[in-house]
């Protein structure tokens, strides 16, 4: 079935204003970022005042579905327990694993799917509304949406033209944490291109210290990887061609940053435990080795979303001073904006679904979850003091002032099978090039082999 991302097309072609406010900001939170704790709302998000009026639903219970475990998880209970203290609803969170859609669809098959799921692809929202599965937006979750998201925002959340979902948590995809003390201690320096990151790592393999952390068992941070390369070396336009499988994968651009990627990947001796530990690694432990081991850290950076940060709070490190970021460096001529989210869809036509989805468009839902850490909003009217901390704080700025002007995780765009599947399509894909970076040429064939099966051509 080919993917309806025809919308997207009209998107802005560069992010040239993104990059430049990103560049800026991380590099004031490279000196601490604001500690003044005023933000761009207005003093909004400052005030304990609701925002907006929910129902009373005594007695109707819900349940909700999201992939988030540990302290994503914890965070996000929060936001669901100050709903049901001011509705009187009883809310049931479901874990959903990783394979998102292969849990609803079977929770559909059986006649009981939850009330509410917080999508984390594109591609897999198209899908199910395609298949009559969503329910569209109501009146006071729109109201919310037009006044609090940008137009980008909103449209990822529509197909047809029909609104089905609220973008409530947003990640900027193009950042790269590091150990300060491991930096400092081998006299590295943050890099800005791609030939500065990978000399800076080997100047950290010199000091003793494994330089990059990779989380390959989970195959999506690998896409990651890729789309941060790809984005900035061949551009928006091949990006917008290659999400929307418009180019093959064995197009010479995927040879290209395959090749660019290959420069790191075919480097053992600057991953973390090589390759073979690096496809033994999960996301959390990427990230959590990094910022352990004091004056001996299994890693020294990690290529991760800003919401590594909840991560990073489960070490002693302390975010802004042990754990500072930099931009993804620029492969081609600029760094890359490439984001991702999780989007929040009814698929049940209720009451107490439809005022969930009002609730967390709010500028009170974000600021719930903003103040715990870990995490940033695409809600342009979030005061940015709400922010746990300067980096996240500058972060969340960068992403609002880019308007329109980013791009989404391109895996995330494409139908579930090969963008959104543990052990299949891509992630398996680009798990079998981490493990084998020398066979760029199969990498692509087994790529656009799977591609077309699930774009349907």
């Amino acid at each position: 079935m080919r993917r309806r991302l025809d919308r997207m097309a009209g998107r802005a072609t560069t992010a040239v204003a993104a990059t430049a406010v990103l560049a800026l900001a991380l590099a004031a939170c490279g000196s601490g970022g604001t500690k003044d704790g005023k933000g761009s709302g207005g003093g909004k998000g400052g005030s304990t005042a609701p925002t907006v009026r929910l129902p009373s639903l005594k007695g109707q219970k819900l349940q909700v579905t999201a992939v988030w475990t540990g302290p994503e998880r914890e965070n996000f209970v929060k936001v669901l327990d100050e709903f049901e203290k001011r509705t009187g609803a009883t809310v049931d969170f479901v874990p959903s694993g990783d394979d998102m859609a292969g849990f609803i669809g079977s929770k559909i098959a059986g006649g009981g799917p939850p009330d509410i799921a917080m999508l984390q692809q594109v591609g897999v929202l198209n899908e199910f509304a395609q298949k009559g599965w969503l329910k569209p937006l109501g009146t006071s979750a729109k109201a919310q949406l037009a006044k609090n998201y940008a137009k980008g925002w909103r449209d990822l959340g529509a197909h047809k033209g029909t609104p089905y979902g609220v973008y409530f948590k947003a990640s900027n995809k193009s950042l790269v944490w590091y150990n300060a003390q491991a930096f400092g201690n081998a006299g590295a320096h943050e890099p800005k291109t791609w030939p500065d990151f990978v000399k800076a790592a080997e100047i950290i393999a010199e000091s003793g210290v494994e330089p990059v952390s990779v989380g390959g068992s989970d195959g999506w941070t690998l896409t990651d990887w890729f789309e941060n390369i790809y984005l900035s070396q061949a551009g928006p336009e091949k990006y917008d061609q290659l999400a929307r499988h418009r180019i093959k994968w064995t197009d010479p651009t995927v040879k290209q940053a395959l090749t660019t990627l290959g420069q790191l990947f075919g480097r053992k001796d600057l991953l973390a435990g090589g390759n073979s530990g690096a496809l033994q690694t999960d996301f959390p432990t990427s990230v959590t080795q990094t910022f352990s081991g004091g004056d001996a850290p299994k890693a020294a950076m990690v290529s991760s979303a800003d919401f590594a940060a909840a991560n990073i709070t489960q070490t002693k490190a302390k975010v802004g001073t042990d754990a500072k970021v930099f931009p993804f460096p620029a492969v081609g001529a600029k760094s890359p904006v490439v984001t991702g989210g999780d989007v929040a869809v009814a698929l049940k036509d209720t009451k107490a679904a439809q005022a969930l989805l009002t609730f967390l468009a709010s500028t009170d839902a974000a600021k719930i979850w903003a103040q715990a850490g870990g995490f940033i909003s695409p809600n342009k009217e979030l005061d940015q003091a709400a922010y746990a901390d300067g980096v996240m704080r500058e972060i969340a700025r960068a992403l609002v002032a880019a308007g329109d002007d980013f791009r989404f995780d391109m895996s995330d765009q494409a139908p579930a099978s090969f963008g959104g599947k543990p052990g299949q399509g891509e992630w398996k894909d680009l798990q079998d090039f981490l493990k084998n970076p020398k066979d760029i040429a199969g990498t692509q064939a087994r790529l656009e082999k799977d591609a077309a099966a699930s774009f349907g051509h």
